[in-house]
């Protein structure tokens, strides 16, 4: 149980970081939900099982996020838990996708402004809200913080390198990071989520219907349920409260021990590719 504990889970007005957010609060955490979606974040905040907190922030921009993190530990009183879930992961059918583009997202095909925003989002908002929340946490004189990054950045991705890229990057930061913060018994972690329905996969979808004809009387979500019937050795998508639940663990006192470790909760789909 987190009983006591506040946790800050960045992204966390939808998707995964609801579902982290949820299982967090379920446990008892207080939880202070990041978004640059202010008011989603209010609505997952006051339904969660102990009311949390709503902070409108953009976790790229340094300034924004310490006085977000500020507010958070002024309002709590401390800080135990940090959960960089932030990101993006954009398919073909993203308007900013160049429509020459579509179907195909390798890196020839992107501009460098498409590959540094992907970078930004997906590796920069975990450096900065470490770098924020680490005071806090070395007062609290320990803590945990997990870094959601992707099963692909364990395997090629040609569809998305920048992503896979960047998420590569979460999982190398992750165990530096360990390493660095060992001596304040700050626990540092990742998970690489598989198949989940998320609005990135929606778009992600579209592109592989354009590449597979026998999808080709499919909607995006039934793309999505048949890649998940080929794809992962268990059989089943899966969820936001799967990736809660580890949180929740690997957050806790039942996890003491573990640091610099990722973990893919993707029913086995990297078994096939390692």
């Amino acid at each position: 149980m987190l009983t006591g504990k506040t946790a800050i889970v960045t992204g966390g007005a939808r998707g995964i970081g609801a579902g982290i957010a949820r299982v967090l609060a379920s446990q008892g955490a207080q939880v202070a939900v990041l978004d640059l979606d202010g008011a989603e974040a209010e609505k997952t905040a006051a339904a969660l099982a102990v009311p949390g907190l709503a902070v409108a922030c953009d976790v790229a921009i340094e300034a924004e996020t310490a006085k977000a993190v500020r507010s958070v530990v002024e309002r709590f009183g401390g800080l135990d838990i940090l959960v960089n879930n932030a990101g993006v992961g954009r398919g073909a059918s993203d308007p900013n996708v160049p429509r020459a583009a579509r179907g195909s997202l390798g890196s020839g095909a992107m501009s460098g402004a498409q590959w540094d925003e992907y970078l930004s989002q997906n590796l920069r908002t975990t450096f900065v809200t470490t770098a924020a929340g680490l005071a806090a946490l070395k007062a609290r004189g320990g803590g945990a913080i997990v870094n959601i990054a992707s099963i692909a950045g364990l395997v090629a991705s040609p569809r998305l390198p920048a992503y896979a890229a960047a998420k590569a990057g979460v999982i190398s930061l992750t165990k530096s990071l360990a390493l660095e913060y060992a001596p304040h018994d700050i626990r540092v972690n990742a998970i690489c989520p598989g198949f989940l329905w998320t609005r990135a996969w929606e778009g992600l979808a579209e592109a592989i219907k354009l590449d597979t004809p026998d999808f080709a009387a499919l909607d995006a979500r039934g793309v999505f349920l048949e890649v998940v019937k080929r794809g992962v050795p268990l059989g089943r998508e899966q969820t936001p409260d799967d990736i809660g639940q580890l949180t929740a663990f690997l957050a806790s006192d039942a996890a003491r021990n573990i640091t610099g470790q990722w973990i893919a909760v993707d029913g086995g789909i990297t078994l096939r590719q390692a």
